[in-house]
């Protein structure tokens, strides 16, 4: 039994004539302690994808199962780092951390959520900065503090929704180091959604990409066969990863290419004369 299964899963919003498939098809089995990265798009699901996991919605048709037992509801259980922060922007770093351990952790004392809130906050680096409020924190500070907060619970699973991807190179670089290091001291089961294949790559054991919708559904998966921990700089001379990243990559062309051939649209230039064209350069397009 998988630690996460998504099996037919289907999600349609919408009804009758405007009715749309997002989702087609899903089936992914996740084991205990594997780290998956999911490639796709702008706006080709993923996000649906990590609500369904999450249990933020329901699948039209199909199951989601975490630990062979269905997802109905958010559950600390599966921690979840957004690309937004979703930071309370009127609680402190520490404030905003204790919030989601007093929720995971409501019969313990107060100094014990204190000390999980302190140790998550140290543990990415922000002690100095644990009584400042999210508009004095910069955006990778910001990023810091979620995932602080979602690690705080202890997930049995973290689910990263994009959560790197507004951030400048280097602050993105040393957020993955980061996760990666709290991610191998433990083991948890780990699913990140990204468009950065490099990113899937130096962080993932394997990819698997989402082909676009509407309709979108799972391509085949790509398993990284590289050591850990890896080295970014070794990594650009490894001929695992050349060969990984440009087979992911021309997948994606692939992908991208079709989706144009079928988005084709004819535009028909209406017939002026040349007094239209000058009416509309003095008076504007109506």
């Amino acid at each position: 039994m998988a630690y996460l299964e998504l099996n037919n899963i289907y999600k349609t919003y919408g009804q009758g004539g405007s009715e749309t498939e997002v989702l087609s098809n899903i089936n992914l089995k996740i084991e205990e302690g594997e780290f998956v990265a999911i490639v796709g798009f702008t706006g080709s699901g993923k996000t649906t994808l990590v609500n369904l996991i999450n249990g933020l919605i329901e699948p039209t048709s199909g199951e989601v199962l975490f630990k062979g037992k269905p997802v109905s509801g958010t559950s600390h259980e599966r921690g979840v780092i957004f690309q937004n922060y979703s930071l309370l922007p009127w609680l402190t770093v520490e404030q905003n951390v204790l919030m989601a351990v007093k929720e995971a952790f409501p019969k313990r004392e107060k100094a014990v959520w204190k000390r999980k809130a302190a140790h998550y906050i140290d543990m990415v680096s922000l002690t100095p900065a644990i009584n400042k409020l999210p508009k004095e924190l910069s955006g990778g500070m910001r990023q810091r503090v979620a995932v602080a907060r979602a690690l705080s619970m202890k997930p049995d699973m973290i689910i990263m929704d994009e959560p790197l991807g507004a951030l400048d190179a280097l602050t993105r670089g040393n957020l993955q180091d980061q996760i990666l290091n709290i991610w191998g001291k433990d083991k948890r089961t780990a699913l990140l959604i990204t468009n950065d294949v490099d990113e899937g790559i130096y962080m993932a054991d394997r990819i698997i990409p989402l082909r676009p919708g509407p309709n979108a559904t799972l391509g085949p998966e790509f398993k990284i066969n590289l050591e850990r921990p890896r080295d970014k700089t070794e990594m650009n001379d490894n001929a695992n990863f050349k060969e990984t990243r440009n087979a992911i990559i021309e997948y994606l062309m692939d992908i991208g290419n079709e989706r144009k051939s079928e988005a084709k649209e004819e535009f028909v230039l209406p017939n002026l004369t040349p007094k239209d064209f000058v009416n509309q350069f003095k008076f504007g397009f109506r």
